[in-house]
């Protein structure tokens, strides 16, 4: 008997030690989403697909080399002068060649400029998708904990509601009230009813969000930690978002791509020289081959290429008033941000003031109403006020929690990095350095394999 005692002791102590031990963090959940974010995969995708383009530009240095196989089958009637005569035979040759482009004045240099900066200004839009992850992370990890936190007030005003309908029953009983107070407490308590089944669905809500969010329904989250730190002023935070935000650095990068660009175009109106090597042979055994050089200039296009260099000089405009108006917006971000946290602080001050003085409204109330000079509807009121004032505190407070953290994402410090999750994070720099070199035998080809293993796509 004391060993079953025993052990049942054990394994009720390991049910009530469970649930803590199973508690999902807030780290947890910003993990989680950036283990399962099918936008970051995605996005991942695209950047090495931009990273394959520095590859095909790198290319454009090499010769060229492809072969043509030929071979055929003739029937012919000749005349000759004993009579027609029918030639009938195969024929068959194989023509190697092979052509480089020797000089043409950068263009292609520019181009694998264009390319590998067209890279990095991807990698920095991969940023702002991590940031856009996280964010949704701490936005649904902190509503599923608004919302249980509202489930629990409500059932809290249910039950006490429906004690109030009890009391007030009794009074009736007795003769201390109306039928007219009970049935106000009978629509209080029905009103709650809906509030509570409209909160039990808010948080069925919740969860779906949390799910998309993470990949996962939530189990039992711990309470949210204490919030990152944040620079000491607006002025500071809007420095720090011009010099790290990643769509900034990645308008940057499309600025240097713009005038690359008008570069290339003015590069497009010189000349091309190359050369070729051709071997050839028959079925015969009869061989040839050849050695050349070429210089080709497009003399004129009918106004093509100075529409390309004009296209090119409009381009750069844009990418420059772009680069503007990213900023404009990246600073008009945080400046929101920050008004959005230090209202959020200023309503849960306020807050807390409404809710000690409804809840001393309420305690007086009930009071008053015990001695029979308040009435019921005077208690429910109470209540209600005392109600709303939690339930204002509780989203002032998971307000003000989740724009610390949109104040964190405008200034583009909103990455696994900075919080310091403590995870491998994509290294974009692995994949980008086994094809920068435009590879393309079967062996870079099993390498690349195993770097896409690695990096867990």
């Amino acid at each position: 008997m004391r060993t079953w005692l025993l052990s049942a002791v054990v394994v009720f102590a390991g049910l009530l030690a469970s649930p803590a031990a199973r508690a999902e963090t807030l780290a947890d959940a910003m993990i989680a989403a950036y283990r399962n974010s099918n936008l970051l995969d995605q996005n991942r995708a695209v950047l090495r697909a931009a990273d394959e383009d520095v590859a095909v530009a790198v290319s454009s240095l090499r010769p060229v080399v492809s072969y043509v196989a030929q071979a055929g089958w003739q029937k012919a009637d000749v005349a000759t002068t004993g009579g027609i005569v029918v030639n009938e035979g195969l024929s068959a040759s194989l023509t190697l060649s092979a052509e480089m482009t020797l000089f043409d004045f950068g263009r292609t240099r520019l181009g694998i400029e264009i390319a590998r900066e067209s890279v990095l200004a991807t990698r920095q839009a991969l940023i702002e998708v991590e940031q856009q992850v996280l964010l949704s992370a701490v936005q649904a990890y902190v509503d599923v904990r608004l919302a249980q936190e509202i489930v629990a007030l409500r059932q809290s005003n249910f039950r006490l509601i429906t004690q109030e309908l009890r009391a007030a029953q009794d009074r009736f009983d007795v003769g201390e009230i109306t039928k007219t107070d009970v049935s106000i407490a009978e629509a209080r308590l029905a009103a709650s009813r809906a509030a509570l089944a409209a909160a039990e669905g808010q948080l069925m809500v919740a969860r779906e969000f949390y799910k998309a969010a993470t990949g996962a329904y939530p189990g039992r989250l711990a309470a949210v930690p204490g919030a990152p730190a944040l620079p000491r002023s607006l002025d500071e935070a809007q420095s720090v978002a011009r010099a790290t935000h990643p769509l900034i650095r990645q308008a940057q990068h499309q600025v240097t791509v713009a005038d690359l660009q008008v570069k290339v175009a003015e590069a497009n109106r010189l000349p091309t020289v190359g050369a070729g090597v051709t071997l050839r042979t028959d079925d015969e055994g009869l061989d040839s081959q050849s050695l050349g050089l070429t210089m080709s200039q497009t003399l004129y296009a009918g106004g093509r290429l100075s529409a390309f260099q004009r296209k090119a000089l409009a381009g750069k405009d844009a990418a420059r008033a772009g680069l503007q108006q990213t900023a404009v917006g990246i600073l008009q971000s945080v400046g929101v941000a920050w008004a959005n946290l230090a209202v959020a602080s200023a309503s849960i001050e306020a807050s807390d003031r409404q809710i000690r003085a409804a809840q001393a409204a309420f305690d007086g109330v009930r009071e008053e109403a015990a001695a029979g000079t308040r009435t019921t509807l005077d208690v429910l009121d109470a209540e209600q006020e005392l109600l709303d004032a939690r339930n204002a505190r509780l989203q002032a407070e998971a307000q003000r929690y989740v724009a610390v953290y949109q104040v964190l994402s405008t200034m583009g410090l909103l990455t696994v990095e900075h919080l310091q999750l403590g995870i491998p994070t994509y290294n974009p720099e692995a994949y980008y350095g086994a094809v920068e070199k435009a590879p393309s035998h079967s062996v870079q080809g099993k390498k690349l394999d195993k770097i896409l293993e690695k990096i867990g796509n």
